[in-house]
């Protein structure tokens, strides 16, 4: 989610791979930072650790293109959580199990987590029925849980905030809220 186009990109040779299309498929993500927002080195990590893991990612760009060219959401967040899940092997998040059972019992898409820090989101596709109370319920759960920083926003520009009530999901108010 770099620029306005999906990217796939290399970030330790610092350099784009692929344009993956013109725009990710819709979705509604509430985001947040990790570990605290703290700083990851993934300079000093391994690029692979397991032998299965660059055929995997491979299956996954395939399924990515796809998601991006049928503007798929579900097949979006499956990819997604795939690719977090693969990463959990390299750089371990702690809160990846609990980011599944919210994502789970609000009815997201799916989980993604940062391949290269402590971002995550929980992508919800926008025709869900109620989605304004899930991303509410999600946001919630999210700061019950000491998840930092949390924001909403889409992979497509609103019209206008006031159509998207439920971008305002912190209970304290905040300048940096979205």
């Amino acid at each position: 989610m770099h620029g306005p186009r999906p990217l796939l990109f290399a970030q330790r040779e610092g350099r784009v791979l692929e344009v993956l299309g013109a725009a990710l498929p819709p979705a509604v993500v509430v985001g947040c930072t990790l570990a605290g927002g703290g700083p990851v080195d993934t300079l000093a990590l391994p690029a692979l650790r397991h032998d299965g893991d660059l055929p995997a990612y491979g299956r996954l760009r395939r399924m990515l293109r796809r998601a991006v060219a049928d503007t798929d959401t579900a097949l979006l967040g499956r990819v997604s959580t795939a690719s977090a899940r693969l990463r959990q092997r390299t750089l371990p998040k702690p809160e990846f199990p609990t980011l599944l059972e919210i994502a789970d019992s609000t009815g997201a898409a799916g989980v993604q987590i940062a391949h290269s820090g402590n971002v995550a989101g929980i992508l919800f596709d926008p025709r869900l029925p109620g989605l304004h109370r899930r991303v509410r319920r999600c946001a919630r759960a999210l700061e019950d849980e000491g998840c930092a920083r949390i924001r909403t926003f889409t992979t497509f520009p609103p019209p206008t905030s006031e159509e998207l009530p439920w971008t305002r999901t912190s209970r304290n108010p905040s300048a940096d809220r979205t």
